[in-house]
């Protein structure tokens, strides 16, 4: 097992990016920037015996900061914070304040902002192998948010192919954190759309949401609906073709729980990656609108091209009263722990 640093030679904000490779007794390689904490390289072996990359990303960093990618971005692997999903009209009160954050998707709040921790290069606290641990101090007033709120994300590879994500935060003011990672996976070797990858999720009820995707605090049973997943299925069985998945669901869990939270597996490859969260919440999304061009290998990716799971809080819970709290306040910690773990046939 063993940890290795590679410098790009890029300099963002005054600070390198660097690329930390993770690999564990079994060839399984994990490649990671400091900038936006992006997963950029999960290699597996499939039942073929062949080595497959599973996540949507670039070949080089610097695609990952062009304009053309940047203009319909997708966060490609990258850690979102300081809020994940959306808030409403960017609107919240805490402790009698009002706040604004931006209106970067629509009218509402989108994933950090317009440059939210996905667009931060971290700095990189430790390397013991096979673990790196990222460090970033988001200072008050980023993206209109109150408090200095510190953030330690550790990657840990273990010899059972699990990738482990620990997210741990501190602040000294009162603020609202919701931290969550975005990863694309594609588990077929030939690529292409995720339709028919079977996938379980063990959620009940999932959230209503406005014409923008915002939560408002109801909840839905999905017995009967497109958004039953509690029984494998092919993920484009029941869907709209031109909508897919985009889409919150209430994991059947004690709150804090690790416990799983989505299985997906396909068939070419005999891969399957189970994910387990200590985190209520799976936001479950399709990638309708994805379009890249020059991926790995010189590949376009299209809609439908990737599937995350995306393990948070309640979005918009600083807005619903009714929903657990995203509230952070001083003498508290926060923290997160969720597992990419590949099953082989």
């Amino acid at each position: 097992m063993k940890t290795k640093l590679v410098h790009t030679g890029k300099i963002i904000d005054g600070q390198e990016v660097l690329g930390i490779e993770l690999t564990n007794t079994k060839g399984t390689y994990v490649k990671i920037y400091n900038y936006g904490a992006i997963i950029n390289k999960f290699i597996v072996t499939n039942k073929h015996g062949e080595k497959q990359d599973i996540v949507l990303g670039f070949d080089e960093f610097d695609q990952y900061v062009s304009e053309e990618y940047l203009s319909g971005y997708p966060y490609f692997g990258a850690a979102i914070g300081r809020y994940a999903n959306r808030i409403k009209n960017g609107k919240f009160s805490l402790d009698g304040k009002d706040y604004q954050l931006s209106l970067n998707n629509g009218n509402d709040f989108l994933h950090g902002g317009n440059s939210g921790f996905d667009k931060k290069v971290w700095e990189v606290l430790s390397t013991i192998d096979p673990t790196l641990t990222l460090q970033y101090v988001s200072e008050a007033g980023e993206e209109n948010f109150p408090g200095n709120l510190t953030v330690q994300l550790t990657f840990k590879l273990t010899d059972e192919d699990e990738l482990i994500l620990d997210f741990k935060a501190t602040t000294d003011e009162a603020t609202p954190i919701n931290l969550t990672h975005h990863g694309y996976f594609n588990l077929s070797p030939d690529g292409g759309s995720v339709k028919d990858h079977v996938h379980r999720m063990p959620a009940s009820f999932y959230l209503q949401q406005d014409d923008n995707y915002v939560v408002d605090g109801t909840l839905i049973p999905v017995e009967g609906t497109i958004h039953d997943f509690l029984e494998a299925k092919p993920i484009g069985r029941d869907w709209n073709p031109e909508e897919g998945y985009d889409q919150t669901y209430v994991l059947d869990k004690e709150y804090g729980e690790l416990t799983l939270a989505s299985e997906t597996s396909e068939e070419k490859s005999g891969l399957t990656l189970t994910v387990y969260s200590t985190e209520p919440i799976a936001h479950f999304y399709t990638g309708k609108f994805v379009s890249v061009k020059n991926g790995k290998g010189g590949k376009d990716y299209q809609a439908f091209d990737g599937f995350c799971v995306e393990t948070q809080h309640h979005p918009n819970a600083i807005n619903i009263p009714g929903f657990p709290s995203t509230v952070l306040r001083p003498g508290e910690t926060y923290s997160h722990t969720t597992i990419y773990k590949i099953v082989h046939s």
